[in-house]
């Protein structure tokens, strides 16, 4: 009778333990704001080509104006190489050779020209690099659209 009356506590607590909900760790999100953005910029030892409409962390943006900085080059956590600076609102760049992405709004990348075969948006960033950065090797577009 005792063995019984430990067994089924012993399942009890088991089935406790098992009913406990668990948590999963939220995805790195590379959406960074302007002053993460100038910080990295200012800071980085990267070759860095400016697009779009100049690049100025002291003037105010456009609620339609997204930055995005995409760089040819990863080492460990590290986002660096030939990057390029777009500042401007929706369109589709050509970025071939991209390897990780950093922007001020949500955006969409593609693994073909024109935005265009496999996409995913920043947001859902699966492999989260230092600055904010995100690791999308293959990237061959990206889709910036309006804030």
């Amino acid at each position: 009778m005792q063995f019984s009356t430990v067994f089924f506590a012993l399942a009890a607590l088991a089935s406790v333990a098992v009913a406990v909900p668990t948590t999963s760790e939220p995805t790195f999100s590379a959406i960074i704001s302007d002053a993460e953005m100038a910080h990295w910029l200012a800071n980085t030892d990267a070759e860095l080509t400016f697009i779009g409409e100049p690049f100025n962390p002291l003037i105010k943006r456009s609620a339609q104006t997204t930055t995005v900085t995409y760089c040819t080059k990863r080492v460990g956590p590290i986002c660096g190489g030939s990057c390029s600076v777009y500042q401007g609102g929706a369109t589709c760049l050509a970025t071939p050779g991209t390897v990780c992405i950093a922007a001020t709004n949500d955006i969409g990348f593609c693994d073909a020209a024109g935005c265009n075969g496999d996409c995913s948006d920043l947001a859902s960033c699966g492999t989260g690099l230092n600055g904010g950065f995100c690791y999308t090797p293959g990237t061959a577009s990206i889709l910036v659209s309006t804030a």
